[in-house]
């Protein structure tokens, strides 16, 4: 009995069981026949049958039967698959393996809650030029989002550790999207110094400040008719916060130094590394923005909750380094385990700067676990600082400086890189002594040999939340 025939066999089962009536067949042409003669309430199909692809199938039985809901499973499971599915109308698209339970609730939901679908089959290039890759359950549950979504304007918060690939995220959302033939604007709030970012967003007028010699586009009217990514949103200073959340609840903005209002025809697609919650409550993020920002959270695993997507993965770069006329590598089973064990701290940002250093570098055509383990020591903190030895501060800076490096590669911002590791470094510095002084700012500032009111610029300036009750 083929595994095709036990599924059936199972789903027919469960679903009699919940009280249904069940009729089956292998064949699209049979299904095709029972749908035309107004049989049934709900579709459940494969993608792949004998004589027709289910998916092609589906915008056809739209078309007769519009009030039908279709539910589509496939082992196929990829970001375009949840995309084509959604696309041609399906209720609902489940991966497999799957959980009897879902395919129950989802079949509950069908017949109770018809859900109107979409026939634009106009996407852009095939799943091979996708940049997302893996099919690890957490990204099935991303991609199920990601599809339910993808045709309409609301606004995402994509959450994710640095290097997971936010920013993949947004594109994946505005080429696959309704306004795929817009523009689509990328800003790094992290990258942006503090008094240029109004500037940067909303664009300025000429002479609205000192070197302002021509008007400029800010990012939203560059963005006009298209997708505005916000990445690093959590790093946005309080003062441009308010301006935006003005944006968003008003549709308009002006420029730096304008007066004309300015309508901000652009979807928002937002992404952050950090807790935005904790944020607000120690009021470094503005709440009522954080809750505009937030209409449909995503959330990104980070690469050691999806290791089984590891050899995916280094296969993908490995091809992109080979096209960029870097040699073709193998990894060996060993070392693929090994890669699979370890952590990650720089995520698939970190994983893509490896491989295109094994291509680079090793002439063995053969990549073995000692290759890996020696890679891996050399740059992460699996075998840089082994648990016991002693280490200098200046050491430990050091090697988290070259693991941030390593991992961010060629992505790292043009500018501001100084400013932007004083603070990380100032910021728990300053919280560990007002920790250790229980809040007494006149020993802090001793403790670090600093000025008392030079202290509390910089509580202010790092947005610093100093315990209640003491001082």
């Amino acid at each position: 009995m083929s595994s095709a025939t036990i599924l059936v066999a199972v789903v027919s089962k469960a679903l009699g069981g919940r009280g249904y009536d069940v009729r089956t067949t292998g064949m699209a042409a049979t299904l095709w026949k029972w749908v035309a003669d107004g049989h049934g309430d709900v579709v459940v199909t494969d993608v792949v049958m004998p004589d027709e692809n289910g998916l092609e199938l589906v915008p056809r039985i739209r078309k007769l039967r519009p009030e039908l809901p279709v539910i589509v499973m496939s082992a196929q499971n990829t970001l375009m698959t949840a995309v084509k599915a959604a696309e041609r109308g399906a209720f609902d698209y489940l991966p497999k393996p799957f959980d009897l339970h879902d395919l129950l609730d989802c079949v509950d939901r069908a017949l109770t809650k018809p859900e109107a679908g979409g026939e634009d089959n106009n996407w852009p290039a095939g799943e091979e030029s996708l940049p997302l890759i893996g099919r690890a359950p957490a990204m099935q549950d991303l991609y199920r989002t990601m599809a339910r979504v993808m045709g309409t304007d609301l606004t995402l918060l994509i959450a994710g550790e640095s290097g997971t690939g936010k920013e993949l995220i947004a594109r994946a959302m505005h080429d696959y999207g309704k306004r795929r033939h817009g523009p689509f604007v990328a800003i790094n709030m992290a990258a942006i110094p503090r008094e240029l970012i109004e500037s940067e967003l909303f664009g300025h007028e000429k002479g609205a400040f000192t070197g302002a010699s021509n008007r400029y586009a800010g990012r939203f009217e560059q963005a006009d008719g298209g997708t505005l990514f916000l990445d690093e949103i959590g790093d946005m200073p309080v003062e441009a916060q308010t301006r935006l959340l003005r944006v968003l609840q008003e549709g308009e903005f002006s420029a730096v130094g304008g007066r004309r209002p300015i309508r901000a025809n652009v979807r928002i697609i937002a992404a952050t590394h950090r807790d935005l919650r904790q944020a607000v409550r120690q009021g470094r993020f503005r709440e009522d923005l954080y809750y505009r920002l937030e209409v449909v959270p995503l959330r990104l695993p980070p690469l050691r909750e999806r290791a089984a997507d590891i050899p995916a993965l280094v296969y993908h770069f490995s091809r992109l380094a080979q096209e960029e006329g870097l040699a073709a590598k193998t990894i060996d089973n060993k070392a693929m385990e090994r890669l699979q064990q370890h952590r990650w701290p720089g995520n698939v940002r970190e994983l893509e700067n490896l491989v295109r250093r094994l291509a680079a570098l090793y002439s063995q055509p053969v990549i073995d676990e000692a290759i890996i383990e020696a890679e891996l020591r050399g740059n992460s903190a699996d075998g840089s600082a082994q648990a016991g030895d002693a280490e200098s501060l200046g050491g430990a800076v050091e090697r988290h400086l070259k693991e941030y490096f390593a991992a961010h590669g060629g992505s790292l911002p043009a500018t501001g890189l100084y400013d932007r590791v004083i603070r990380e470094v100032e910021r728990p510095l300053i919280n560990l002594a007002l920790a250790a002084t229980r809040g007494n700012q006149i020993r802090a500032a001793a403790m670090l040999g600093l000025n008392r009111n030079t202290l509390r610029k910089k509580i202010r300036a790092l947005d610093i939340e100093i315990v209640r009750g003491l001082r």
